[in-house]
């Protein structure tokens, strides 16, 4: 059965002005080959701490376009990857997934916002918005603290306060349902109305938290332990997939580590369906490393690798429909 193409965006660690921040790039599985289609290089972006302006994050398609979101910023492409249009909204920044219901609404996360908001495709317009943050809930008639959510208006000038405080990182939609998760969450939630029920426990340190099917399991990139897993709701490791690695003599950059420029470092995930009896799990991992696994025998059945500069962080990343 063929391997799919993918594509790919990346931020690059620990870069400086002048240099590439990142991009996209189109990688065949199957072959091996990949094109670079963006190299995203902007002067006027925020260079301080983490990612925050650097690189190109979550991917989606809508009709015959590419959505990407970068830190601030929902850009359009057509297949040629000329700028079509583009999205700003003031409750928008450190963008890093989005999530498209297959209908309408693009969910995208604000991290810096503690915010999910939603993009509705028809209209161009940011019409809601949701902040998570502490709140309260009765558990055996005792009073505990929980994650609370809280609508607001993303044209409005009533928003939350700019502060991460979540790293919410993560947003899935799945069967009209809304996910999200970030490193410092422990839970990969699931959003109703105002209300956010926890879904499933989750270490910290994750990336990509998502349903699997109807299977009651999660899948999630956990970063902190440089691999994939496949976990049941209450946190129990079903199956591990590690990500490759590479000698250190063969990757260049290796001693900057101020900016989690590591190897190993996981992020990016998506599943293709439609390859084998369950799928094909495909991840990202530095440096520039995109690989796949059959999810039944747990085999890496593909690796391509597009940089050794350890910088090179995938983030997004999905299945190339076309």
């Amino acid at each position: 059965m063929t391997l799919p193409k993918v594509l790919m965006t990346d931020v690059i660690r620990s870069t400086q002005q002048g240099d590439s921040h990142g991009g996209a790039y189109l990688i065949d599985l199957e072959s091996g080959q990949f094109e670079q289609v963006l190299d995203w290089n902007a002067v006027g972006i925020d260079w301080e701490g983490r990612g925050m302006g650097r690189g190109l994050r979550g991917i989606c398609f809508v009709g015959d376009e590419i959505y990407i979101a970068a830190s601030d910023e929902l850009f359009v492409f057509d297949q040629s990857w000329k700028i079509v249009r583009s999205f700003k909204n003031a409750f928008l920044h450190h963008c890093h997934e989005i999530s498209f219901d297959g209908d309408r609404f693009i969910y995208l996360t604000s991290t810096s916002f503690n915010s999910v908001l939603r993009f509705d495709v028809s209209s161009g317009e940011f019409d809601g918005a949701w902040w998570l943050g502490a709140g309260q809930q009765k558990v055996g008639g005792r009073v505990v603290a929980a994650l609370g959510a809280k609508g607001f208006d993303p044209n409005g000038s009533d928003g939350p306060p700019k502060g991460d405080v979540l790293h919410l990182n993560q947003v899935f939609v799945s069967c009209g349902k809304v996910f999200v998760s970030g490193l410092r969450m422990e839970m990969m939630w699931e959003i109703d109305g105002d209300r956010v029920e926890p879904y499933a426990k989750v270490p910290v340190a994750t990336h990509n938290c998502q349903p699997l099917g109807e299977e009651g399991l999660v899948l999630m990139n956990s970063t902190g332990a440089d691999c994939v897993v496949i976990s049941d709701r209450r946190g129990k490791v079903m199956k591990r997939f590690e990500h490759p690695r590479y000698e250190e003599s063969a990757m260049s950059h290796t001693g900057i580590g101020d900016d989690h420029a590591r190897q190993g470092f996981g992020r990016g995930l998506c599943v293709d369906s439609c390859w084998g009896e369950r799928g094909l799990i495909v991840v990202g991992s530095s440096p520039g490393t995109v690989s796949g696994f059959d999810r039944k025998s747990g085999e890496m059945v593909a690796s391509v690798n597009v940089s050794m500069d350890v910088r090179n962080a995938p983030h997004g990343l999905e299945i190339w429909p076309w």
